[in-house]
């Protein structure tokens, strides 16, 4: 007898035109299929597990009205969007995820005609969708285009500056706010308060109805007048409500807020403002998790929970072994604070990924989550700063780059006492290119009045988080990677560090192999066999870019034919540049060999994989030093 299947509805559908084909009645039978393959998914093959689950019911809804991929959906924080993977051709390599030459992890268009713009950080979808929105109307293409914003993104910058611009710019586009109330962690800020507070009216929009019919009769109702109608509809409205709209203030019509869970709802709604003309609004609710018991209760644990067993509904956690960096991070941080009250702690909505929730329970009054706004959170902590306080800002790296000119004309600038502490610097893994920390070293080197450093590991972490805190060290930047360090007693003496001051942690007269940061921790066996091998390594921990040290520089200039750096950063502009630009500055002329991330954008897999394919493992640092067991080179 032949096995029912589990998923007889979302078997059969291998595109949105297969989506379009069922009938609306089978929609919420589709819905609850689609949400159950996630979890058995994910269950195996681990990834963003929330915020799907929540976005399932807007997703079908989205692709059973509206025609893509000739009509364009631009998601905001690709996370929320694997039910748009599944249903746009990817179900059957949905198990390839995230996994090394699987399903990117978040949408690309160059994996779908489906993923109209990339999503891996937040913010960017109502610019990009504006964009392709004029574009369309310039070419004179008949298209649609929906913007999806949420979770959290509502907080950063990029999203009103792309709100701000409808207003002035003809375009037709549709902007739905998924709004779950949560980010990663749970959403901060006054706009969340708006967000939670917006309602509709049948009065409103039964008046609203009736003088658009009239202004039509009389052939007042033209797209010349468009915008001065809107600015009468939102006059209406707040007249009504006794408040204004944010969103109708910049020439956007308001819909909502709707139950983003109601399939059949959001269908009937998206049907009746699609072919509306000019920028509209649709605000609907969603629960992050919806669906899975354990996410809905708590939906940051079960943002990216891992493995977990579908039939109990527990995470299959690793034991054991030495902390994570950011974990020693926020326990030292919480030791500095508790000795000086100047220390803040601010970080864009990663409290709990970066382990600043640490301080948060400890001191509340000096702990600012200041949500999804990586520019903002710089140029704040410059304003503590500079009214006396001693911020830690925490950011994860990848994501700093949104803050760089914030750093530069607000914080390096004025000099002022600043300590920015990158996360996930370097190859961070699965989340593939949009995370990789892979530019930090090689963006920040330029910037005047800033010193740059990693450690070596969870002792030398705490040493310069230490360091950062002394008086008159002025902006101090320390960057360490994503996951577990190499120490299992990690506690340790808070003690100073030199500025500018590297280590010779081994001896060696052949080749100069120069590292900085946790990547020379994992290379003591690689120089160890080395030497076994007849190669004679001197190793040295450099620990800071900036200021670099010149007296080991010297040394090694005067004394080796051969060096070899490597970094968990880019070739392009990090420390084998420096190293080489000194050379060449003071006369020195040793042959070197530049290991890091290759100048290209490294895709997804495991940071095992990815370290082979960049050449960063042990066995390719081995080979590279061996070849210089032949001193004819």
């Amino acid at each position: 007898m032949e096995e029912k299947s589990k998923y007889p509805l979302l078997e059969k559908i291998d595109s949105p035109a297969d989506l379009r084909q069922l009938k609306e009645k089978e929609l919420p039978q589709l819905c609850k299929e689609l949400r159950g393959f996630i979890i058995d998914s994910l269950a195996n093959n681990p990834g963003h597990f929330a915020s799907s689950l929540g976005s399932v019911e807007l997703t079908v809804a989205l692709h059973y009205v509206y025609s893509t991929p000739d009509d364009d959906i631009v998601w905001d924080v690709g996370h929320q969007a694997y039910g748009h993977k599944i249903l746009t051709g990817r179900r059957d390599r949905f198990h390839t995820n995230r996994k090394l030459g699987g399903i990117k992890p978040f949408p690309a268009p160059e994996e779908s005609e489906y993923d109209s713009f990339i999503a891996g950080h937040a913010s960017n979808s109502i610019s990009a969708a504006l964009g392709l929105s004029v574009a369309a109307k310039l070419a004179g293409k008949e298209k649609h285009v929906v913007a999806v914003i949420g979770d959290g993104s509502m907080s950063g910058g990029l999203a009103y500056e792309g709100l701000n611009n409808l207003s002035n710019t003809k375009n037709n586009l549709l902007i739905i706010l998924n709004d779950n109330n949560m980010s990663i962690d749970k959403s901060v800020g006054g706009m969340n308060q708006v967000l939670v507070s917006m309602h509709s009216s049948k009065v409103y929009n039964k008046i609203r109805y009736g003088i658009a019919k009239g202004l039509k009769k009389v052939g007042i109702l033209n797209e010349r007048r468009a915008n001065a109608v809107i600015r009468f509809n939102n006059g209406l409205k707040a007249m009504i409500f006794r408040h204004h709209n944010f969103f109708e203030g910049m020439s956007a019509r308001y819909f909502g807020p709707i139950n983003g869970h109601d399939v059949l709802e959001l269908v009937r709604m998206l049907r009746s403002i699609k072919d509306m003309k000019g920028p509209r609004m649709l605000h609907v609710h969603t629960k992050k998790g919806k669906g899975w018991e354990p996410a809905e209760k708590n939906a940051t644990v079960w943002h990216q929970p891992g493995l977990f067993d579908v039939e109990t509904g527990e995470r299959i956690v690793a034991e054991g072994g030495s902390p994570r960096f950011q974990d020693v991070f926020g326990e030292t941080l919480v030791e500095l604070a508790k000795e000086n009250e100047r220390i803040v702690g601010i970080t864009p909505a990663m409290p709990t990924g970066c382990s600043m929730n640490k301080l948060g329970e400890a001191y509340p009054d000096r702990f600012f989550d200041v949500g999804i706004a990586e520019g903002h959170a710089v140029t704040f902590s410059a304003g503590l700063a500079k009214g006396g306080s001693l911020p830690f800002c925490n950011i994860y790296s990848s994501f700093m780059q949104r803050g760089y000119d914030n750093l530069i004309h607000d914080v390096a600038l004025q000099r002022l006492d600043f300590v920015l502490c990158l996360d996930r610097a370097g190859i961070v893994g699965e989340d593939g290119p949009t995370h990789h920390g892979a530019f930090d070293l090689a963006y920040l080197r330029p910037i005047p009045n800033i010193t740059i450093s990693s450690p070596y590991d969870e002792h030398e972490l705490r040493r310069l988080m230490f360091t950062a805190v002394q008086p008159g060290n002025g902006v101090f930047v320390i960057r360490y990677p994503r996951g577990k360090g190499s120490i299992i007693d990690w506690r340790c003496p808070l003690e100073t560090v030199e500025v500018g001051t590297g280590r010779r942690m081994k001896q060696g007269k052949d080749v100069a192999f120069l590292t900085i940061g946790p990547i020379g921790k994992k290379m003591e066996q690689v120089i160890a066999e080395a030497d076994k091998q007849g190669v004679s390594v001197a190793h040295y921990d450099m620990r800071f870019l900036k200021p670099i040290d010149e007296k080991i520089l010297r040394e090694v200039g005067e004394n080796f034919k051969y060096v070899v750096t490597l970094e968990d950063g880019t070739v392009k502009g990090g420390l084998g540049s420096a190293v080489l630009e000194f050379m060449a500055e003071n006369g020195y002329a040793p042959h070197v060999e530049v290991m890091g991330i290759p100048d290209e954008f490294v895709e997804h897999g495991t940071p095992e994989e990815l370290y082979r394919i960049c050449r960063m493992d042990a066995e390719s640092v081995l080979q590279t030093i061996l070849k210089y067991k032949d001193t004819s080179l």
